[in-house]
Formats: structure tokens, C-alpha cells, sequence
């Protein structure tokens, strides 16, 4: 077996790959170099430097499997990769303490103010009277994502005797009570802690999570830490925050673009700036090294990879169910409200037939997508729902009234149930049910508004006009009531997205129960 190394990777990695396959490593090739002698490999391991592009992909006559010495996979077209039967595997849990532990020293520099004291004794000023800094001991630390390195931190913040609130409606509460943290929606969090720290991926539905309207929401004394993914933060509104008073620091390690040298970001003296350092140590270069190493040779020798990035081949019959088991998973994660309890899955009719693990991978995949950035697929699946303490159930039923196939999605939080239900027909999905209603949707990608109302005469003009006014156009409507002028749900197909704005109108119109934007 040949492996070739495009971007320098610990020793230790090398010596692994090396134990069963010829390794040779080059690195900084250009494109077309990569392009010309990736056919005589039958696998590649990378870092962030290297583009692995389909048209290098269609290169690699003999590849089985691409390695990333990292989380990220911005860099692999991993649909091409998909298309050609290549394994795509990455390292997310290499680099887990080294960011935690980051994200600690950055609160400690916030609090104590080491940067700015550092440079003004450097440039040879005393100025003691300048840095008073606050202890962080009895403070109350606000972590945005529970997720692998989210709950290192929370470890860690325990030791300086810190009271950690968490927000994920995706982990259990005996999960967050073990680490001895108190789930609480996010509005809470914002207002009561006193640092903050994001670790959460960036999706549609996490860009810019905290904007002008949340930081209006912070103590003043407040300082908001962000070493997970750029665009998390709106970095113009913050600044604006900073420079009006109204937040007392922050610290990101990571930006909107990157590399990046010059930014709002680093003129001000009360924001700590680094470049992307979450994972550089040599422990967490090592580790990520010898994880990637580890993976690939067990795809090249036929064994499970348990970091597979893309599902492993799936009888052609079965992806039509797995699409909709994504999109209802989807669609239960954006309607939901409050912590998650149980989940239940039932499969009725012709799919209750097959092998169902991949249509809960799929389906579980779609729930977690907006707050996990680990690719779920059938060898983490349980693992992934372990660490998050998630309780799911599953059910089969051969007959399905109705329908020839039918997956219905049961998500119980402590704010009460939301249940989806979707099939497929020619090919397609659609969505079926929604709670108590019942109706037919293709949701082919786009923008939607579901609208929870009392039926009654001039609502859908009410809302025709805030749509309208605000120049967004509607493709499609469904209508379901349980009775005339009775309890009605109203989804809308939608060109562009609905701005907050407009929500908070359609929310005050009289009749509306709750009015929500998804995007499919």
C-alpha cells in the first residue's frame, strides 16, 4: 500500500502509517503536481493547506481513503470523494483538550487583563492602577454548546469554582448535572453570565448567534470568548458593544475570514486576538496525528473507520428513506422548544422491512446537524447519542394506514412534543404531519414560515401583507385545521428568508400561537 502525505503531520502519525504501508511525504505541491501523481496512491492525508478538489479526486484511480489530521473538511469535496467510493475520514477529538484548555487561558487573559499589561511594561510603562482585573472565582461562566470541547471546559471551570450554565437542547440533563452544569435556555445565559464561551459549529442557523440583540442582553461587565468557528459572533456589532460600554472584553482565536491581519477586531484594547491557536500543541498535533494514521490504515485493511466523514455504501433502495429521515430530523430540530428528553422513532409500512440503523443514523444526523459539527454516521451513531445522554426509542409497525411507508419522528422535551412524519412518493419526500396536523409538502430546499393560529377569516392576508411589504415572495402555501375556526397550522414556502422584524410582526397579529422560520 502507498499513502502519500501532503502536509506536514506529527512524526509519531508517520510512524504508524509507515509500520504497514510505504509513506512518502510531500508537501506544498501545487495543484496540477498533486493532480499528476495522486493516481499511484491508494491513500492521502492532509491538513488545511492542501485543496482536495474533485478533479484531484477523478486523479486518484486507486484511492480508497482521504485523511484529514483535523476536524475541519472544508478542504475535500467530499461528495466527489462519495461519488467514487473514497473514504473520508478526519481526527475531531485529537484536538478537544488543547482547545479547552485555550479557551481557559483566554478567559484568565480577559479577566486579568495579561495582553494589554504585557505590552504597556514592554514598552516601558508601569502602570499598575490600569489592570485591575476581576477573579473569576465565584463567577458565573455561560458555555454555548455542550458538546466535546464544550464540556472540557466545563471540567475545567469547576476548578476555579465557578457556577457553569450551559445552552444545548441536545444533551440530556443528567448529562450536564454530571458536569455539574445547569441547562438554561440561551436568553437566561446571556443575561446572567459573566463570561461566555462558544463551542458550537458554524451552520445557517449559528452564523452571527450572537448579534447586536443578544449583546444588548449582557451585563456590561460581561466578556464573551470565541475559539470554535469564525462568524459565530457579528464581529461589527460587538465592536460597536465594546466601544459604547456596553460589554467589559472578549477574546476570539478565530475570525469571519481567515488568515486575516488587519480587522476592527484589533484596534480595540479590550479584545484579545490570536491566530487560530485552539489546536496548536504539540500533544494536540501529535494526537490528531496518530488518530488520522490509525484511520486510514483501518479503511486500507477492510476494518470500520469510526471517524468516517461520509456513511458507508447504502443499498441504493434505502436513500430515498434516509432523505427524508434527514429533512424530518431537520425540521424537528429548527420547531422544537426547550430540553430534550426522549426521542422516538417509528417506521411503519414497507421501510419497517429493511435494515433501519442507517435511517436513524440519517434521522439523528438531522437533529444534531444545527449543534454537532461530528459527521454522524453508522459506527458513531451510538456513541455520539451516548456522550449527549439522548434516550431513543425505536418501533416498527408493518401496516401504515395511509401511506405505503411512513417514519414518524417523536422528539419529548420539557417544553412539551413535537412530532414529524414523512414519507416518500416517486422518489421524493414529503412531509405529512406536523403535530396534530396533517398535510403534503416537498420541501425542496428553501425558506418556510410555520404558523401555528386560530382559523379565522383575514389571517392570511394579515400576513400576505407583512411579506409583502418586506418584498418577500410566496411560492406556495398549506393549510391544516383540526376544525373551522379552530386550531390551524400554516406553512409557507418562501423565495427569501423572513427577517426577525417581520417574525415579530407576524407573532403580534391576534390568533397567532407561535410563528417560526426554518430553513430546509
Amino acid at each position: 500500500m502507498k499513502i502519500l502525505v501532503a502536509d506536514p503531520i506529527a512524526e509519531e502519525g508517520i510512524q504508524i502509517l509507515r509500520s504497514c504501508a510505504q509513506v512518502d511525504i510531500k508537501t506544498k505541491l501545487q495543484p496540477e503536481q498533486l493532480k499528476a501523481i495522486i493516481g499511484d496512491y491508494d491513500a492521502l492525508i492532509v491538513r488545511s493547506q492542501t485543496k482536495v478538489t474533485a478533479e484531484i479526486i477523478e486523479s486518484g484511480k486507486k484511492l480508497k481513503v482521504i485523511g484529514r489530521a483535523g476536524v475541519g473538511i472544508d478542504n475535500i469535496d467530499v461528495q466527489a470523494a462519495t461519488r467514487k467510493g473514497i473514504v473520508v475520514v478526519n481526527a475531531p477529538t485529537g484536538n478537544i483538550i488543547a482547545a479547552a484548555e485555550h479557551t481557559i487561558a483566554l478567559m484568565l487573559a480577559l479577566a486579568r487583563n495579561v495582553p494589554q499589561a504585557n505590552n504597556h511594561l514592554k514598552s516601558g510603562k508601569w502602570q499598575r492602577e490600569e489592570f485591575v482585573g476581576t477573579e473569576i472565582r465565584n463567577k458565573t461562566l455561560g458555555i454555548i454548546g455542550l458538546g466535546n470541547v464544550g464540556s472540557e471546559v466545563a471540567k475545567r471551570a469547576q476548578a476555579f469554582e465557578m457556577r457553569v450554565i450551559a445552552h444545548d437542547p441536545f444533551v440530556s440533563q443528567d448529562y450536564a448535572h454530571n458536569l455539574k452544569a445547569e441547562l438554561v435556555p440561551l436568553d437566561q445565559l446571556l443575561r446572567e453570565a459573566d463570561f461566555i464561551t462558544l463551542h458550537v459549529p458554524l451552520t445557517a442557523a449559528t452564523r452571527k448567534l450572537i448579534g447586536a440583540k443578544e449583546l444588548a442582553k449582557l451585563k456590561p461587565t460581561a466578556r464573551i470568548i470565541n475559539c470554535a468557528r469564525g462568524g459565530l459572533i457579528d464581529e461589527e456589532a460587538l465592536v460597536k458593544a465594546i466601544k459604547a460600554g456596553k460589554l467589559a472584553g472578549a477574546a476570539f482565536d478565530v475570525f469571519d475570514k481567515e488568515p486575516v491581519i488587519d480587522s476592527p477586531l484589533f484596534k480595540e484594547d479590550k479584545i484579545i486576538v490570536t491566530p487560530h491557536l485552539g489546536a496548536s500543541t504539540v500533544e494536540a498535533q501529535t494526537s490528531v496525528a496518530k488518530d488520522v494514521a490509525t484511520e486510514v490504515l483501518a479503511v486500507l485493511q477492510g476494518q470500520f473507520s469510526k471517524y468516517a466523514v461520509n456513511a458507508p455504501h447504502i443499498a441504493p433502495e434505502l436513500v430515498p428513506f434516509m432523505k427524508v429521515a434527514a429533512t424530518i430530523g431537520n425540521l424537528a430540530s429548527q420547531l422544537m422548544e426547550g430540553q430534550i428528553t426522549s426521542t422516538h422513532i417509528k417506521y411503519s409500512g414497507g421501510v419497517s422491512n429493511y435494515d433501519c440503523n442507517p435511517i436513524k443514523t440519517a434521522l439523528i444526523s438531522g437533529l444534531l446537524q444545527q449543534t454537532s459539527e461530528e459527521r454522524i454516521n453508522l459506527v458513531n451513531v451510538g456513541l455520539i447519542t451516548a456522550q449527549r445522554g439522548l434516550k431513543i426509542s425505536e418501533e416498527k409497525a408493518a401496516t401504515c394506514q395511509n401511506y405505503s411507508n411512513l417514519l414518524t419522528l417523536e422528539v419529548n422535551t420539557d417544553a412539551g412534543t413535537t412530532t414529524i412524519s414523512g414519507t416518500v412518493r416517486d422518489s421524493e419526500t414529503h412531509i405529512v404531519q406536523v403535530n396534530d396536523f396533517w398535510m403534503d409538502i416537498v420541501p425542496t430546499g428553501g425558506y418556510f414560515l410555520f404558523c401555528d393560529h386560530l382559523d379565522r377569516p383575514g389571517l392570511v392576508g394579515s400576513i400576505g401583507n407583512i411579506t409583502g411589504k418586506a418584498d418577500i415572495n410566496i411560492s406556495s402555501m398549506h393549510l391544516s385545521r383540526l376544525q373551522p375556526r379552530g386550531k390551524a397550522l400554516m406553512i409557507l414556502a418562501l423565495d427569501e428568508p423572513l427577517g426577525e422584524e417581520q417574525l415579530q410582526e407576524i407573532r403580534a397579529l391576534p390568533g397567532i400561537y407561535g410563528a417560526k422560520a426554518v430553513k430546509l
